[in-house]
């Protein structure tokens, strides 16, 4: 007697490492029998992908399991469960602080998931995440890593015992905000190919894929490292086999993401490994576009840059985390660089693409900026010429280095410098994308609407030098014309902007 069908919906939060842990749950889920639905009013379970990264994440990750909890006051869904950043930073802490969560589990639930909300709603409530330092249970040498049994999600699992033969077969899903049309699809393969454990809870022709996760950083102000763990690069294999299968389902765009893409191989016994990468995965049937995330400007060699610029495919974007451009405020930060170095790396990026997006954050209220480390940003900022420049304001995070140091600054001039600067970040960049007009660029169609007070259709993609999501998008006008599909990639010229967005004609 078969068991009844039991929902599950997934609400992610935070950035695109996040959204691929959650696609690997619902993998994993669906090939546990379970059904995904879209709404969480409609499901057996809620599962909260929640963010841990900042203090504004962290409250918008509460809000969410309390909006999913008031569903289960009134009747809508029976259970709700807290994954992600958050429960593996806080675990326990955070299941007595929140009993409105029936469970709050770490990375090590994940590969037995089912088992987990199967138990749940027969009544069990399972014994909360005990958190630690991650960075403590992998070997110091980065090349003694691989294997060491720790779970990282986002990494998938292949071969071994869990090849069988076939890919996962897409029930339909669709994720907490995140909707997409449902995707049946059984894509068989030989036998012996490994098995993708993940689904795919959009309609999106893009889709982010990890090439890592943890960090080997010691910035002052990150906890990541804390709760994600140390550096590990997933091996050159299993990042090709699951970009063949992004390609068969309908991702036109590779995202690669990791908390530092520029750190890959190094624990596979080779820096090199994303350069010969890309050219593999330009190849890889389906994929028209791959782009890379997260640089950090201390580890990006001539040679990288090269590839990036050279190969044929491989998106004209570059995301380097600047964070500051004060040589003495970024020792205190624990990092390297200045605005005369940063400057230079920015000019051998354009001189070998002179096209080229530049997008990447920086904080500002830091412990002991001073006027003149303002200045000193300003003056980068101002010669920089970069795409988008993400704003952040400091907050101590718990158990980083940052929270012990004294010369705290007072919360309102951290939010007066924050205002100061974002104006002129938006300033600088809504600048830089005027610059563009005449530019011809490539574009990858992401939607279709039409006008009905012009009746005309609206065609909305990215540019190359286009991120997803927070970068701007390309506008194209096309009346009465043929217009492309989602997925298509249109060439196009720039011919105005409104505000960091480009309005574009195709050609």
């Amino acid at each position: 007697m078969s068991s009844p069908s039991r929902s599950v919906a997934l609400v992610t939060l935070g950035c695109a490492r996040n959204e691929v842990d959650s696609e690997e749950l619902a993998g994993r889920l669906a090939a546990g029998g379970w059904s995904l639905v879209d709404d969480a009013a409609d499901a057996d379970v809620a599962v909260v992908n929640t963010c841990g990264f900042v203090e504004q994440a962290k409250k918008d990750s509460i809000d969410a399991l309390l909006e999913a909890n008031d569903l289960k006051q009134h009747g809508r869904t029976k259970a709700v469960v807290a994954v992600g950043c958050l429960a593996q930073r806080y675990g326990k802490k955070l299941a007595e602080e929140l009993p409105e969560a029936d469970a709050v589990l770490g990375f090590d639930s994940y590969e037995d998931m089912s088992a987990s909300l199967t138990a749940i709603l027969d009544g069990e409530r399972p014994e909360s995440h005990t958190p630690g330092d991650r960075r403590k249970l992998l070997p110091l040498s980065p090349v003694a890593r691989q294997g060491q049994g720790v779970a990282q999600p986002g990494h998938g699992s292949h071969g071994g015992n869990e090849s069988d033969g076939g890919h996962t077969a897409d029930a339909p899903l669709s994720a907490g905000e995140i909707a997409g049309p449902p995707q049946d699809v059984t894509i068989e393969s030989p036998a012996g190919s490994p098995r993708i454990i993940r689904a795919r809870l959009d309609g999106r022709p893009w889709a982010p894929l990890k090439i890592a996760s943890g960090c080997d950083r010691r910035c002052a102000f990150c906890a990541i490292p804390m709760f994600r763990g140390a550096f590990v690069s997933r091996r050159p294999s299993d990042v090709l086999d699951e970009a063949r299968w992004l390609g068969q389902h309908d991702a036109r765009e590779i995202f690669l993401v990791s908390e530092n893409s520029t750190s890959y191989g190094k624990d596979l016994g080779d820096l090199r490994l994303l350069d010969t990468m890309l050219p593999e995965l330009v190849a890889v049937e389906g994929i028209s576009r791959v782009r890379v995330s997260y640089l950090q400007p201390a580890e990006i060699r001539p040679d990288l840059l090269d590839v990036m610029t050279s190969t044929p495919g491989v998106a004209p974007y570059f995301d380097i985390s600047f964070q500051h451009a004060s040589g003495p405020l970024l020792r205190t930060m624990r990092r390297f660089g200045d605005r005369e170095s940063f400057l230079g790396l920015l000019e051998q990026v354009r001189a070998r693409s002179p096209y080229a997006g530049i997008r990447s954050n920086v904080i500002v209220g830091f412990p002991g900026e001073t006027e003149d480390d303002v200045a000193e940003l300003e003056e980068f900022l101002l010669n920089a010429r970069l795409d988008v420049v993400g704003v952040f304001g400091y907050s101590d995070e718990d158990g980083t280095e940052a929270e012990s140091y004294a010369a705290k600054l007072p919360a309102d001039e951290i939010d007066a410098r924050v205002e100061h600067i974002r104006t002129l970040a938006t300033e600088l960049n809504e600048q830089r994308a005027a610059e563009r007009i005449g530019e011809e660029v490539e574009v990858l169609v992401e939607s279709s609407e039409l006008d009905e007070d012009s009746g005309e259709w609206e065609v909305r993609g990215r540019a190359g030098q286009q991120g997803p999501d927070v970068d701007g998008e390309t506008i194209l006008t096309y009346g009465d014309r043929v217009r492309p599909a989602v997925g298509d990639i249109v060439t196009a010229r720039v011919e105005d902007t409104l505000g960091i967005d480009w309005i574009a004609s195709p050609l």
